[in-house]
């Protein structure tokens, strides 16, 4: 396993964590790991629900599908497209 030195660390977050991890009955190296699994957790269960599934896309584009009202041409739509699109790559329709 690695270590790690935490430099800079404020006294108000150290007492935190000291007091934190006596309320616990564990060390404060054990406290502070403990901390950053909960946070990791919490920030993967964040990130997986702003996501869809695969399958939930589809669907979301099935209702879209159909429902863009626009007068103009399949080839001017593309070509409004191509004329807005920031230069570095090339795009091909």
């Amino acid at each position: 396993m690695a270590n790690l030195t935490i430099r800079n660390l404020p006294e108000d977050l150290l007492e935190k964590l000291r007091s934190q991890s006596k309320t616990e009955k564990r060390s404060l190296n054990n406290e502070i790991l403990m901390v950053l699994e909960k946070c990791f957790d919490l920030y993967e269960a964040d990130v997986k629900a702003d996501t869809f599934s695969q399958e939930a896309q589809v669907e979301l584009w099935k209702k879209l599908a159909g429902e863009w009202d626009d007068e103009r041409s399949a080839e001017e739509i593309s070509a409004d497209i191509a004329a807005h699109r920031t230069r570095g790559r090339k795009v091909d329709f």
